[in-house]
């Protein structure tokens, strides 16, 4: 990575992790378990991809008003489907983000409810610190609330549950990961577009580009699985096969994973180009996300 947009990363980070400090209820707040737990799965860092995919599309043109708002509550819903997916009844893992997951450290039923309360919140935020400008708000409620529904984020991981174990064609892996993971990208880039109230050209270009990394990078999610250690990538490794879990390295091996990665990262790529504006430092997100680490 380079050093700019290695600053630029941390600056997104630093505006992100004070706007959670700042925006999610204190810890003491009744009940004060609920709460610490949101706190809890919401402060452990990570990497912020999507409060960053969010910034970095807002600064592209000129913005109307300010996204921390809207890149904190993109990192709740995120965080809630991480708090549910480690959940015994689904993925069963007792580590996230390098420390124990949410049910780990207090509960299952607190972890659920944790998980309810940052997905009901996401959506409170977005209402609240934009209300004053009903149409951007509207289209940042809109975007979040069609990623994340049952058709599309929640949808691809039924699928996914439904399917563990099973022999999965090329579509139906697709489908999962359109879903289950390009959707809330998509999400991210949109909604930072949003704020510079664009055109529908505008609109179609990120929607393609943000398909395009979503597949992207669920593949390399998939090729770190099989190759990574758990100090790297912070959390398990190797569940995917543990579970006969069909993904992109399944079906195509490392390398056919790989090209496939690179093929979907061009084509977010051109989208990006298309687009224009202040473009720099998203082109170079979007590249080092096809080869990062973890």
């Amino acid at each position: 990575m380079n050093i700019a947009l290695k600053e630029k990363l941390e600056a997104y980070r630093a505006r992100v992790e004070s706007g959670i400090d700042q925006l999610l209820p204190l810890a003491e707040t009744r009940p004060a378990k609920l709460h610490a737990a949101m706190r809890y799965s919401m402060e452990v860092g990570g990497k912020r991809i999507r409060p960053a995919l969010l910034f970095a599309a807002s600064d592209l043109f000129a913005c109307e008003a300010d996204p921390t708002a809207a890149a904190v509550a993109i990192e709740c819903l995120h965080t809630y489907t991480l708090i549910h997916d480690d959940l015994p009844s689904i993925d069963d893992s007792d580590l996230r983000r390098g420390r124990p997951s949410c049910h780990a450290q207090f509960d299952e039923a607190t972890a659920v409810l944790a998980g309810d309360a940052l997905l009901t919140y996401a959506f409170q935020l977005l209402a609240r610190e934009y209300g004053d400008l009903p149409s951007l708000a509207t289209r940042l409620i809109t975007e979040l609330a069609d990623a994340s529904g049952s058709e599309r984020l929640i949808g691809g991981q039924q699928e996914d549950v439904e399917n563990e174990g099973k022999p999965l064609d090329a579509d139906t892996l697709r489908y999962i990961h359109e879903n289950k993971t390009a959707a809330l990208l998509t999400a991210a880039l949109k909604m930072g577009l949003a704020f510079s109230s664009p055109d529908e050209t505008q609109t179609q270009y990120m929607q393609d580009a943000g398909y395009h990394l979503g597949l992207s990078f669920q593949i390399v999610d998939d090729i770190l699985d099989a190759t990574s250690d758990p100090r790297t990538l912070g959390k398990p490794v190797g569940k995917d096969a543990a579970a006969a879990k069909s993904t992109y390295v399944a079906l195509h091996g490392i390398e056919g994973a790989q090209a496939e990665a690179k093929r979907h990262t061009e084509s977010a790529l051109t989208a990006l180009e298309s687009l224009g504006g202040k473009n720099q430092t998203l082109l170079e997100l979007v590249r080092e996300l096809e080869t990062r680490i973890h």
